[in-house]
């Protein structure tokens, strides 16, 4: 099991039964009642990376603010890997009331991890995470500590649905919004959606110790972006459409590994189909991803200088982009993605039919996804070869909005095999 997917069990664990607000609104019921909400439980479970595993999760909603939630989790395996989770959301900063803060700080040791870094001595002429390359091409990290902390400054621009709201209120009913939509009016920026301006210090450090590959990967730097948010509710959009423009820079300071430089962007449009008999919601969702490395330099005996890490560039592969395949399978200068959903909430819930289960999940609604997946790698950005032998995947996602939350499980097939990705929120904008 990868690390990134070990932390999305993680975290979907923590989340399950959590209310979260999320882009600066308040969720009110019909009724405009707003409550907060807190969490305070231990949990156990078993994944190949901890054994089994005992956890504690606490997370409270609504509080220091009506608009932010803080949540925090700690856990501990027979396998000896441990871990410490804390993230705040969306919290307004005092001396601006526009400026909000996500932060996210993560410490974990974790035991026996599959990496698609270069080092296998199977594959001496091969880089690992190229487009071609064999899916066995890895190294296995007996141990290694992989942590990180990241601070998103998020300031919203006054203009459009954030002119006159900083914080808006939308109205909620069994889990689909009903009044209150941030967006997807129309297409000037002036006119409709939410737009942001965002800095984002960041440092991780990976430590990868195996028999082949004994490395410690740092970096740190700043992330710079311009977030144009159209949609009419975050958490399930049903129309308009959303732009993220990205630029990030690791300066090579403080003891860092290299220094590189990527730049992406991401788009999303959103189409509702309405009702049906059957479905109370019908949406066709398609999303658009690019990355690029300026810096990235391929050595004549095949070393990389000056690219960002597997989890910090033009990656594909794990939670979000190309969900059939291994965390990080696929990294290089460039990339290139499409995906495309229909997402269909039916009238049936069989949650209504167990109470005592819902007194804890409040199940609104379940989300049934078909989603296909292109995309690729290469070592340059050029249109013409990064549509030719594109990677490929379809699955099926299965969705529920549990008092607030979107936790999301999708699995997907592709040519390397099944893969089952378990997260919170939809896959796009995340």
């Amino acid at each position: 099991m990868h690390r990134q997917l070990v932390k999305a069990v993680i975290i979907f664990s923590v989340f399950i039964g959590c209310s979260l607000a999320y882009g600066q609104s308040i969720m009110v019921g019909p009724d405009g009642k707003f409550e907060k909400n807190v969490i305070s439980v231990p949990y156990a479970f078993f994944n190949e990376n901890f054994g089994a595993a005992g956890a504690y999760a606490y997370a409270v909603t609504g509080w220091p603010q009506k608009q932010a939630a803080l949540i925090a989790t700690a856990m501990a395996g027979t396998k000896g890997s441990v871990l410490g989770f804390v993230m705040g959301r969306d919290l307004q900063m005092p001396f601006a009331r526009r400026l909000f803060l996500d932060a996210v700080v993560n410490a974990g040791y974790f035991q026996d991890v599959d990496i698609y870094v270069t080092g296998n001595p199977d594959f001496p002429d091969e880089r690992a995470g190229s487009n071609d390359s064999d899916e066995d091409n890895y190294v296995n990290s007996d141990g290694g500590w992989d942590n990180f902390f990241r601070l998103r400054f998020k300031y919203l621009l006054p203009i459009g649905h954030g002119k006159d709201e900083i914080i808006s209120t939308q109205v909620v009913d069994r889990g689909l919004l009903v009044k209150g939509a941030t967006g997807g009016e129309s297409w000037n920026p002036f006119v409709s959606g939410r737009t942001y301006f965002e800095m984002k210090p960041f440092y991780r450090l990976q430590q990868v110790d195996g028999d082949d590959v004994d490395e410690d990967v740092k970096t740190n730097g700043l992330e710079v972006s311009l977030f144009r948010d159209n949609r009419d509710f975050k958490m399930n959009p049903s129309k308009g459409s959303a732009l993220r423009l990205k630029f990030q820079r690791d300066f090579g300071f403080l003891n860092s590994s290299d220094s590189w430089t990527v730049i992406d962007g991401e788009a999303d449009k959103y189409f509702s189909l309405g009702e049906s008999d059957w479905f109370r919601q019908r949406v066709l969702a398609f999303d658009f991803w690019t990355a690029y490395s300026p810096t990235w330099q391929e050595k004549s005996n095949g070393d990389i200088e000056n690219g960002a890490p597997s989890f910090a560039g033009a990656t594909l592969g794990g939670l979000w982009r190309m969900r059939g395949y291994p965390s990080q399978r696929f990294s290089d200068k460039a990339a290139i993605y499409y995906a495309a959903e229909m997402r269909f909430i039916p009238r049936w819930n069989p949650f209504d039919g167990w109470p005592w289960l819902q007194k804890y999940l409040g199940v609104q609604w379940l989300q049934f996804v078909p989603f296909v997946e292109i995309g690729r790698v290469a070592p340059v950005w050029n249109v013409k070869r990064l549509h030719q032998d594109m990677k490929w995947d379809a699955g099926l996602g299965v969705r529920f909005w549990a008092k607030g939350l979107v936790a999301r499980i999708d699995t997907a097939y592709s040519d390397e095999g099944f893969g089952i990705q378990m997260m919170v929120s939809q896959p796009f904008q995340f």
